[in-house]
């Protein structure tokens, strides 16, 4: 199952994530939200993260402090 986040608006976002490789070579994971269950989906936030939300509502990945 999908981790999923209601946001302050009452509107449900799925967590993602997605490998990329960078100009220099070097790989990077990308965390993003998305209304819509996609191939990528997460099952929990990554270690070392939390969810917040963005002045407009939307839900964000920021490291823990």
């Amino acid at each position: 199952m999908a981790y999923a986040h209601t946001n302050s608006k009452g509107r449900t976002y799925i967590l993602h994530s997605r490998e990329t490789t960078l100009r220099n070579g070097r790989q990077q994971t990308l965390y993003f939200f998305a209304k819509e269950e996609k191939e990528g989906a997460l099952d929990a936030v990554p270690e070392g993260y939390e969810v917040s939300e963005s002045k407009n509502g939307l839900p964000v990945l920021k490291r823990s402090k």
